[in-house]
């Protein structure tokens, strides 16, 4: 796990003799004040709290400047916090790292000018080319006042969360395992992008490796034993709608596993494809070193269809079981793993599960249904969160079994939790709530199983995509909303549609805010067949952390009031955000230039 840092700059009055002095103790308590807020709130992704660095010394001119660069140089320090409260001299005081991220909190007080400094060091940040976050209350406080007010807080996590998501991307790995899958443009891995914007490696895995290790045994055996017989346990088998079908002969001569092993098979490949992107020092035990190495994966996905499904169990067991917060190992991270190996949706569940340290999830973005189409196809009317119509996301098994939110909340709503929260009853609850329906053998001759469940609660969550527009670049979508439960006959007559082996989440987007000024308007400016999903509505994050990897927004229903961007931004036109968005990522470029 890559743990990246939060440095904290205390920078103060230079002036000796009086001035300096008196402010020592101050200055230095807004740094603790930050360090203690970021360590308290977040964590990494493994559940270890975030952590912080604050320099050796205040800050008051650039030989000091220089000893707290040198001292963050050792501290993996992605993202750093300048506060203040008060007059400093701004070009002495800045920090002019360009790896890093930035934020100035300014005190906002009567005795010293503490958004005096404030002002002056974003015009320097801006003059210089370095965007960098500008965090200032609302409310006048008192010198005495070491309390950090509630608006400031929000700041302060905002930009923590993100730079600490930059950190933790930077010099991990994508790992495709096989290439395009039935010509999905998202599954052709953007090598650029990845390395340009979010500083990541992009590693490529032949499908056939996987059947190297299945075939020469390199996997941990007692693991193995140890996941089969939890599967067999936890994960009962649903419909088979393949019986009683008489299939052509190219479908039934291209089946290579039995179905009476096939549980064995897709077990093998689960432990396999994290072995590939995690590693394991158990393989090293074994006598396979190279293997034990692992890919330093931070993410990935499989090709699967369709020169591997044409003869083999599909990998929805492995996408889906990777992507939840547990498995036979009892509750662990997530691990974002796209279906199709749709590299771009693996980068959008990445952002997601780093943003909130919940397990994402994997849709195609199958259908919008109008309340006057679902009235003359189910003779029922939509209501509640549901009656403007609904987008009907649903995939092929990869979607993370905590989609169907058996987990629950205090007030025993269902829910989506860090995998840190998850208990043995959540966890249970997800497992009774998901069957494995073999997969249909005209979709998928080699056969496999499909996670199979409908999402059972209204959860606000947000629905992201990463796409790349010729002539753009890549740029972000984000649509907050609700998954909403419709009543059993309509949902049944509406999911029968389509495969109804396949796991549903029925979701209306919160319309009315920018360019989503319908539920219709929202499935039809999608810009691809897939999406991410995360619990919460957490669209102004994922504004913030685009900002800071130079990723334009353009599309997306957040409040401006939430919006958080680089205060030097607000030199690319205040009138209208999404352009300022535009013109100021296209003038500042990727991240790693």
């Amino acid at each position: 796990m890559n743990y990246p840092k939060i440095g904290i700059r205390p920078v103060i009055d230079g002036r000796w003799g009086g001035v300096r002095e008196s402010l020592e103790a101050q200055t230095m308590g807004m740094a603790e004040a930050a360090k203690e807020l970021i360590e308290r709130v977040l964590r990494y992704p493994d559940g270890t709290p975030a952590g912080c660095v604050i320099s050796p010394t205040t800050i008051g001119g650039g030989a000091e400047a220089n000893v707290c660069e040198d001292f963050f140089s050792g501290q993996n320090v992605s993202g750093t916090l300048t506060v203040t409260p008060c007059w400093c001299y701004g070009t002495e005081t800045m920090d002019l790292n360009p790896n890093t991220i930035k934020a100035v909190w300014g005190f906002n007080g009567t005795e010293r000018p503490g958004a005096v400094y404030l002002a002056a060091v974003m015009a320097a940040y801006a003059q210089r080319g370095l965007p960098a976050f500008s965090i200032y209350g609302q409310d006048v406080q008192d010198m005495d006042d070491h309390e950090i007010p509630e608006d400031v807080a929000e700041k302060i996590l905002d930009f923590a969360r993100g730079a600490l998501a930059v950190g933790i991307m930077k010099n991990c790995s994508y790992v495709n395992i096989g290439s395009v899958s039935m010509g999905i443009a998202g599954s052709v891995a953007p090598v650029d992008f990845l390395q340009k914007y979010l500083g990541m490696r992009t590693e490529w895995v032949d499908m056939t490796e996987v059947l190297r290790r299945i075939e020469l045994g390199i996997y941990d055996q007692e693991e193995y034993e140890k996941a089969l017989a939890w599967v067999k346990e936890n994960c009962r088998e649903g419909m088979d709608i393949n019986a009683g079908k008489k299939f052509a002969e190219i479908v039934t001569k291209s089946r290579y596993i039995p179905e009476d092993e096939q549980w064995e098979f897709v077990v093998k490949h689960a432990i396999i494809v994290r072995d590939i992107l995690k590693g394991n020092p158990k393989l090293d035990q074994m006598g396979w070193h190279e293997e034990a190495l692992g890919r330093n994966g931070l993410a990935g996905g499989f090709q699967g269809q369709r020169m591997w499904t044409d003869w083999l169990p599909n990998a929805d067991f492995t996408e889906a079981i990777l992507a939840s917060s547990f498995d036979w190992t009892g509750r662990r991270t997530p691990i974002p793993f796209a279906t199709e190996n749709d590299t771009l949706n693996g980068i959008s569940m990445m952002f997601g599960w780093l943003l909130t340290n919940k397990a994402p999830i994997f849709s195609d973005v199958r259908t919008y249904w109008s309340p006057e189409a679902v009235k003359r196809v189910t003779g029922k009317e939509l209501t509640g969160r549901a009656s403007a119509g609904v987008i009907h996301l649903i995939n092929s098994g990869a979607s993370c079994l905590d989609g169907s939110a058996g987990a629950k909340n205090e007030w025993g709503e269902g829910c989506m939790k860090e995998w840190w929260n998850m208990t043995e009853e959540d966890i249970s609850a997800c497992l009774k709530g998901t069957d494995w329906c073999r997969a249909n053998y005209e979709y998928f001759r080699g056969g496999g199983f499909s996670s199979h469940f409908k999402t059972a609660a209204e959860m606000p969550v947000t629905m992201i995509r990463c796409n790349i527009v010729e002539g753009v670049g890549p740029t972000l979508q984000i649509i907050e909303g609700y998954t909403c439960v419709l009543p059993d006959e309509m949902h049944k007559i509406l999911d029968e549609r389509t495969d109804r082996t396949w796991p549903t989440t029925w979701f209306a987007p919160v319309t009315g805010i920018g360019a989503a000024d319908s539920v219709y308007q929202v499935m039809a400016k999608w810009g691809a067949n897939h999406a991410a999903s995360v619990y919460g509505h957490v669209g102004n994050r994922l504004i913030t952390l685009a900002s800071m990897l130079r990723i334009p927004v353009a599309f997306h229903n957040v409040e401006p009031e939430r919006i958080y961007r680089p205060h030097s931004f607000n030199g690319f036109g205040t009138s209208d955000l999404e352009g300022q968005d535009f013109r100021a990522c296209a003038y500042y470029g990727p991240l790693y230039k």
